[in-house]
């Protein structure tokens, strides 16, 4: 990884304990896959498949590999990469969370050959399961539920995951992004999930409920990763239709009065916070100013990597235990399921995002 070149020791802290925390968890879970952990003993509620949180915990496994250089960091995330394989033919949209962040550190150049050829595999099942005329890849039927649906957390991932296909994978990630975001300017804040009616109609579904935290940081990854990837230049009509989604969706987030960390359920201040959501938020805005520093909006970057910033020191001055865990995530307020915990795709993007912010690793690298 490139050397680290900002000024931030508290960042360099949390790196260095969320790297040691990840080793922690992976003597524990073994050959399973690591879903939440109580707050208080850290002891991690695991799954032997994976679900859609597995890339996550592959992608932390890659970057503990990279930092480390040793030889059985790099087994063990190849092994774990091996055991998302299942997931490549299941009817589930989630494909991108687990295929995209489960690879994109693997299948760099001298990595691991096998971890490429598995993401190409996925994405051409999710391609064959897009709906032209939706323009959508469909949540999918692998955990229940109606098939047709738009979910914002069916956008990160899979994205970039249809893109790297070119040609006929571009077309429909640009469908599938756009889609989202078309139904995203339709109600404020956005609403996470529509179910497809008749006539190309489309339904609000009651779940997840509107005001979600990580429904607008979700949007916001998928548009980083389509403005890197699917714009011919900064002056196209794909990028200007894009940054305008950006601008609208980050505006509210550049102001002073914004919070830092959101709570699982806006409009309810006293329930439970969901650090997760301000993790998954602080990388898709360090993507994107990177994205704005390369095209010539200088003043953008600046606000959009200062937000960032402040978000990553409040996790890790306010909520990283002193095992490295990331607490205060929130799996599902609406269950209080998991409501205070450490979660394993608020581990993996809080590293991400610690990883860009110190130049150790690029902002597209995952």
């Amino acid at each position: 990884m490139p050397e680290t070149t900002h000024n931030a020791p508290w960042a360099d802290r949390a790196w260095t304990a969320v790297l040691e925390r990840t080793g922690q968890t992976a003597a524990e879970v073994g050959p399973r896959f690591p879903l939440y952990a109580d707050p208080e003993s850290g002891t991690w509620k695991s799954t032997s498949r994976g679900s859609w949180t597995g890339g996550f915990w592959a992608g932390l496994l890659w970057l503990r590999a990279l930092a480390s250089g040793a030889p059985q960091d790099r087994a063990a995330a190849v092994e774990c990469t091996r055991r998302l394989a299942h997931w490549a033919d299941q009817d589930t949209a989630t494909r991108g969370l687990i295929f995209w962040y489960g690879t994109a550190l693997a299948a760099g150049p001298g990595r691991d050959s096998a971890a490429a050829g598995l993401r190409e595999k996925a994405a051409r099942s999710c391609l064959a399961a897009y709906d032209p005329e939706r323009e959508l890849v469909p949540w999918g039927a692998a955990f229940g539920g109606p098939r047709m649906l738009a979910r914002v957390d069916a956008v990160p991932g899979l994205v970039p995951l249809l893109a790297g296909l070119a040609g006929e994978g571009q077309r429909a990630a640009y469908g599938h992004l756009t889609r989202h975001l078309t139904l995203g300017r339709t109600e404020h804040p956005p609403r996470p999930a529509w179910q497809a009616g008749p006539d190309d109609g489309w339904t609000p579904c009651a779940e997840p409920a509107p005001g979600w935290s990580r429904t607008t940081p979700w949007l916001l990854l998928g548009l980083a990763d389509g403005l890197h990837c699917l714009t011919d230049g900064p002056g196209s009509r794909a990028a200007g239709a894009l940054w305008e989604a950006a601008d609208r969706l980050t505006a509210p987030r550049l102001t002073p009065a914004a919070g830092l960390v959101p709570p699982a359920q806006e409009g309810q201040p006293s329930g439970p916070l969901d650090t997760s959501a301000a993790a998954i938020e602080s990388v898709a805005l360090l993507k994107l100013a990177a994205l704005a520093r390369a095209t010539d909006r200088g003043t953008a970057a600046e606000r959009l990597t200062a937000r960032a910033r402040q978000i990553l020191h409040r996790l890790c001055t306010g909520h990283l235990s002193a095992r490295g865990a990331l607490t205060d995530g929130c799996y599902d307020a609406a269950r209080a399921l998991a409501p205070c915990h450490e979660l394993i795709w608020g581990d993996f993007f809080l590293a991400v995002g610690l990883a860009i912010l110190t130049g150790r690793t690029d902002p597209f690298a995952t």
